[in-house]
């Protein structure tokens, strides 16, 4: 159909790839004109295929962040729509902030990702309520410091505030303004709460 919205998936596990396109096969106003299994071809399909929207899985060879990027500085006004299992508020910020129209798990029903589709395609932003939270949590809340981090990996690992103050070479002073400073920005009340809060909004990995 000429008035179709002609899609790129991009994924690198060929069985969710033909999911997909049986899902759209149900949809008469959506093509899939082209396939991509790693970041390279993402990006290469795109420019060839210039596709109206491309769904973008984060967890392929390359990085969906990678061609993310590049898609975008090579045609900003790219429709990107994230389709991945991520559900970390970091990939979401990060994917958000550097131009993806959309972010989506794939556990989201067929009809509901048609809906996105279509709305990316019309210059809207799509991210489902649950998603959005997450992305308002961590704006709501400023960014550590350098040294907060650093302070912060250390006092997840269980380190007393003296053995922190000898890793990292500062008075056991300075580690208690960097701890109460990353108490009051995760908005937590003592170290069990901050490393829970800090592994959900994505500030360190398991």
């Amino acid at each position: 159909m000429s008035d179709s919205i002609r899609l790129l998936l991009a994924d690198d596990h060929q069985i969710v790839r033909m999911g997909l396109r049986t899902v759209f096969s149900l949809e008469p106003d959506l093509d899939v004109v082209g396939e991509a299994a790693s970041a390279v071809e993402a990006v290469s399909a795109y420019l060839r295929l210039s596709p109206d929207v491309a769904l973008l899985d984060l967890r392929m060879p390359g990085g969906g962040l990678s061609a993310l990027r590049q898609i975008r500085a090579a045609r900003p006004e790219a429709r990107v729509l994230i389709l991945t299992t991520s559900e970390r508020e970091e990939d979401i910020h990060v994917a958000l902030e550097q131009g993806a129209a959309g972010y989506v798990l794939k556990s989201i029903p067929a009809e509901e990702l048609a809906e996105a589709i279509r709305a990316v395609h019309a210059g809207k932003r799509w991210v489902p309520v649950e998603l959005a939270r997450k992305v308002a949590d961590r704006q709501a809340t400023p960014d550590l410091s350098p040294r907060e981090t650093e302070v912060l990996h250390l006092l997840v690992k269980g380190f007393t505030n003296p053995e922190i103050g000898e890793a990292l070479a500062i008075s056991r002073s300075t580690i208690k303004v960097h701890v109460a400073h990353i108490l009051e920005k995760l908005g937590v009340a003592d170290r069990t709460e901050a490393a829970s809060e800090a592994f959900r909004r994505g500030l360190l990995s398991e």
